[in-house]
């Protein structure tokens, strides 16, 4: 068996974090076990589905590394749900209701009142054809519930262990519109028999609805897949995160500058057991992915993290990496730079900072101008290599008496114009010698 999972989003707008950390677990899943990871795009709501929505996520997955092995569209499967459709009608599964949403709701507020649940009472069940006849006359066109055999349905989930739905608690759930369109539903439980599904991997939100959904796959002659159930993502405040919620698209955080394995490193760790690192692949991410690890309670994302873990990753991260990247922002020479900076990097495009420090100009901050000419003094002519730095502050300590902080920091302010910054030999040989004696003058160079 091949193991075979899905990511299922709806092309009605970008996928943000908590859609992703879903895709995130089936690719996991799907690679650390040979399998398959499908894109099956939910694009039924013909009103609200867009190409370009559907091109922005294969875009989005594409940047973050989760490269689908097929990608799925339900526009084009309509002539198999509606044998499927047809297939539940005739075997009595699907039957036709004409109440309006008003006439329903006003059917719950009398069973709330009753201390009833708001349950769907199947009053269109003892419809005669003459009555059905009759309000299709008036204009009323059916939609269509599944029925459900008020049965208790029980399934081990993957995360959350034993899992029971009471079938008789819920409403018959309704897979066709009035208007003869899909809801949800009947279009994936087809879709997951027709592509061999074996797992289903989703939000704790969907456990009310495998119940009814495990009903259609013995409906419709299949097995429903394994399910695994994992808790939603929040914010850092502990509120539900939205595909609205722009800064945290998957898009946004591009814009940001953030790199694709920070967002996979936080968004795989956090909620489980394991410690939130950043690595370096999505391969390692595979290897040390079980359900065993996935917590009950929700994840937390935390954008503060995520940047912390960006800059984690840049620090470790090699030249030959992002070369190309480089080389797009101008950087084509930019080797011993990179080595030089990027452990005080937060965005790869920060390096365009450190340049402008290298390269100038840049005023000095001085605050002992005597000690910085004998510093200029006291530096080796020629132009500055490994070593210059350390034989000239060995130099100036012997001279001067200085040592520590009132040694290095004057000569780092100077020469960067900072407080902090980067391991200063490197930058010293980089800056190069007419630059420094410029800088520890106090000019803008």
């Amino acid at each position: 068996m091949t193991i075979t999972v899905r990511f299922a989003p709806s092309p009605t707008g970008r996928i943000h974090v908590g859609n992703i950390r879903t895709a995130l677990m089936n690719f996991l899943f799907a690679k650390a076990n040979g399998g398959k990871f499908v894109l099956r795009l939910d694009d039924t709501d013909m009103e609200r589905s867009t190409q370009e929505f559907a091109d922005g996520i294969v875009e989005d997955l594409t940047w973050l590394g989760l490269v689908p092995d097929t990608i799925e569209m339900q526009s084009e499967h309509f002539a198999e749900y509606d044998a499927a459709a047809q297939k539940l009608k005739d075997e009595g599964f699907l039957y036709a209701c004409y109440e309006t949403a008003d006439e329903i709701e006003r059917k719950r507020r009398m069973q709330r009142t009753r201390g009833l649940p708001p349950v769907y009472d199947r009053s269109a069940l003892k419809l005669t054809d003459d009555e059905k006849a009759a309000l299709e006359a008036e204009g009323r066109k059916p939609h269509w519930r599944f029925k459900l055999s008020g049965d208790v349905i029980k399934w081990i989930d993957l995360i959350r262990g034993d899992q029971a739905i009471d079938t008789k608690s819920l409403s018959d759930p309704v897979l066709i519109r009035e208007d003869g369109t899909y809801l949800y539903t009947l279009p994936s439980v087809v879709d997951d028999i027709a592509y061999g599904m074996t797992h289903i991997m989703r939000g704790e939100d969907h456990v009310t609805n495998s119940g009814a959904q495990i009903e259609i796959f013995a409906a419709l002659g299949a097995k429903s897949p394994e399910l695994a159930h994992h808790p939603l993502l929040v914010g850092s405040d502990g509120e539900k995160l939205s595909k609205r919620f722009g800064s945290l698209s998957v898009l946004g955080l591009r814009e940001e500058g953030l790199e694709p394995m920070a967002v996979l490193s936080l968004l795989a760790k956090i909620g489980t057991s394991d410690q939130v690192e950043v690595r370096q692949t999505i391969g390692e991410l595979a290897e040390e992915f079980a359900f065993s690890k996935i917590a009950r309670a929700p994840a937390r994302f935390d954008h503060k993290e995520l940047e912390g873990l960006n800059a984690k990753l840049l620090h470790d991260t090699p030249y030959e990496a992002v070369v190309e990247r480089l080389a797009k922002l101008g950087f084509e020479e930019g080797e011993s730079l990179w080595n030089a900076v990027r452990g005080n990097l937060q965005r790869v495009e920060d390096i365009a900072e450190w340049w402008k420090i290298v390269h100038g100009p840049v005023t000095p901050k001085i605050e002992d101008a005597e000690f910085l000419s004998a510093a200029e003094a006291a530096l080796p002519a020629g132009e500055p290599d490994a070593e210059t730095w350390g034989a000239w502050t060995s130099a100036l300590k012997e001279s001067t008496g200085r040592k520590g902080k009132q040694l290095f920091m004057p000569l780092r302010q100077a020469l960067t114009g900072l407080d902090r910054g980067p391991e200063m030999g490197t930058l010293l040989s980089l800056i190069g010698e007419a630059r420094a004696r410029a800088r520890l003058k106090g000019e803008t160079a």
